[in-house]
């Protein structure tokens, strides 16, 4: 992970800022370090003791077309089966902000370096990395 980031400043304060929501029953919304009790609870119900929200959508900050997008997180779906991580869909939007809602998922179990792989694959600018503290926290990826 870079020291510095490569990512534009109002972009990294847009994620910040931006809402996790989380299917989960109830649903949940996850905001950048604020603790949340349901995801609390959420790794308890799972026997888990972290978390990750993640997408595959619009990679390294470029807009793509729905139907790539699509496939991208088809993509990641079948990679989170594959290595046997429970998901929950999600999407991650700033509240007032144009810039399209993306679907994501909240990943169980994966450790630090996992989610951090993940988000590299997926050519993210950064994710959401949920510790055993259950405070979401912006980790930027380059």
């Amino acid at each position: 992970m870079p020291s510095s980031s490569r990512i534009p400043a109002d972009t990294v304060q847009a994620y910040r800022e931006s809402d996790y929501r989380v299917a989960s029953v109830p649903p949940l919304v996850l905001r950048v370090d604020c603790a949340s009790a349901a995801l609390r609870g959420l790794h308890a119900a799972y026997g888990v003791a972290s978390s990750v929200f993640l997408t595959a959508c619009n990679p390294l900050g470029r807009i793509q077309d729905s139907e790539c997008n699509r496939r991208r997180q088809t993509l990641l779906a079948d990679t989170l089966r594959r290595m046997r991580f429970p998901a929950i869909d999600g999407i991650g939007q700033h509240p007032t902000s144009d810039w399209p809602g993306e679907p994501s998922f909240l990943i169980l179990g994966p450790d630090r370096d996992t989610a951090i792989h993940l988000g590299l694959r997926y050519e993210q600018n950064a994710l959401i990395w949920c510790a055993a503290d259950a405070v979401p926290r912006l980790l930027l990826l380059r």
